[in-house]
């Protein structure tokens, strides 16, 4: 492990001049996240893709939506979300829904299936986390909590509300 990341940083020591420090810091725990994530993802890879568990775990968060809804919180044109939609329904892990009040809109939700896929990648994600973060020493903990909700704040994440439901949106908003 590098040694920049074993030592503790003493707030005196902190400046605007020590940013590229801090930056190296966070660059190299956003690849081991990256990793955590990705090490989770492959445990579902022969259903879905990166791509397609994006619009999961939108449809997950944030419950029925319309298709052009849909693309646009994935940033996608709406062809392409159409095109995922297709495969992700014949997959059995999305439905389409005909609003009863205008038949020409149709809502798209998650199967039982597709919210099976974000619980369970978003529980090895967690598990895999809570594992790295036991093995930090105890009196770093409160501090790792405070500088991540600090650096979190800082980029506009939203907190995560509920523990099951972390698979969150990944800065893809």
């Amino acid at each position: 492990m590098a040694e920049h990341l074993t030592e503790p940083i003493g707030a005196d020591a902190l400046g605007s001049a020590d940013v590229d420090a801090v930056t190296a810091a966070v660059l190299t725990a956003s690849r081991l996240l990256v990793a955590v994530s990705a090490r989770s993802l492959a445990t579902v890879q022969e259903h879905v893709t990166l791509p397609q568990f994006r619009m999961l775990v939108v449809l997950d968060t944030d419950g029925e939506m319309k298709l052009v809804t849909l693309a646009e919180r994935l940033a996608v044109n709406p062809s392409t979300a159409m095109r995922m939609v297709d495969r992700l329904t014949a997959a059995g892990l999305i439905v389409r829904r005909t609003n009863p009040a205008n038949r020409r809109e149709i809502a798209l939700c998650l199967t039982e299936s597709g919210r099976h896929i974000v619980d369970h990648v978003t529980a090895h994600r967690r598990a895999e986390i809570a594992a790295i973060v036991a093995r930090m020493p105890v009196d770093q903990r409160t501090g790792l909590i405070t500088a991540l909700g600090a650096f979190s704040d800082a980029g506009n994440e939203p907190s995560v509300a509920e523990p099951v439901r972390d698979a969150l949106l990944l800065g893809w908003e």
